[in-house]
């Protein structure tokens, strides 16, 4: 399959309009990302669905800091909707003080984040009928065969959703969405024809259980590996203490640097 080039992506910043491979967990636990030398970088995994708000949130603070904390960051498309199956967990608009909280919530952290995300008006029926799976099924396959395209994709997929209130379920809503990432528009017709391929398939639900036995129970979840032991973090809130594991600083969730 051929490769197009891309210009690097920037994170995100409200106000304005995106890493690939997957690696098995033995091999991380080798001791991916971990070094005896200060100067390696330290492998740090985000797992993420682009059905989870919060996974917007600390996917674009993760990409902010990419240039400035010594790490190596791996994007791990999952499908939320397989993790809380399997743990037995439930969406916070399904626990009614959740759901307010949560609606109150995340504007809130949308302006401290910076972030241009707003409410969707039928919670309800965008993330818990509709669900994401056709989209994480395709940002899989564009992982696996385009991966230079795996981080713009996924921010249109949450701009989609989570800015402009818009469905990321049917074929032209994921094709418009890849179209706004810069992929080709004949490539993404051939990789959404590949999402529904057993290999992208198996692969979601290989990374799905890969998250699970790292012990997610929600989104977004992250890895860091350090002395060649992996530490699983969850929420966007715990970024300052992802930080503080790898031995870097927080700068807040708008580091200087990133706006240069």
């Amino acid at each position: 399959m051929l490769t197009f080039l891309a210009r690097a992506p920037r994170p995100l910043l409200s106000g304005s309009a995106g890493s690939p491979g997957m690696q098995p967990m033995a091999a991380a636990r080798r001791g991916l990302g971990s070094s005896s030398s200060s100067s390696s970088k330290k492998l740090v995994e985000c797992f993420y669905d682009v059905l989870s708000p919060y996974s917007w949130l600390g996917f674009e603070v993760l990409c902010r800091y990419r240039p400035i904390w010594n790490m190596e960051l791996r994007f791990r498309p999952v499908f939320l909707g397989g993790i809380m199956h399997a743990t037995g967990n439930k969406a916070p608009a399904l626990v009614p003080k959740k759901g307010e909280y949560m609606m109150k919530d995340l504007p809130r952290v949308a302006k401290f984040y910076e972030v241009p995300l707003h409410l969707v008006k039928d919670f309800l029926g965008t993330v818990i009928e509709k669900g994401s799976l056709k989209a994480m099924r395709f940002v899989t396959a564009v992982d696996m065969a385009e991966p230079q395209f795996l981080e713009p994709v996924s921010r249109e997929l949450w701009m989609r959703i989570w800015s402009r209130d818009e469905d990321i379920t049917q074929p032209e809503s994921i094709l418009a969405a890849a179209e706004r990432a810069g992929l080709p528009s004949d490539q993404a017709r051939k990789l959404l024809e590949m999402s529904s391929s057993p290999e992208v398939k198996n692969r979601l639900k290989a990374t799905t259980e890969e998250a699970l036995e790292y012990g997610a129970f929600g989104l977004p979840c992250f890895v860091t590996h350090v002395n060649e032991e992996p530490h699983l973090l969850f929420g966007t809130d715990r970024l300052e203490l992802l930080g503080n594991l790898l031995g870097e600083k927080w700068l807040g969730p708008v580091p200087t640097s990133s706006k240069l």
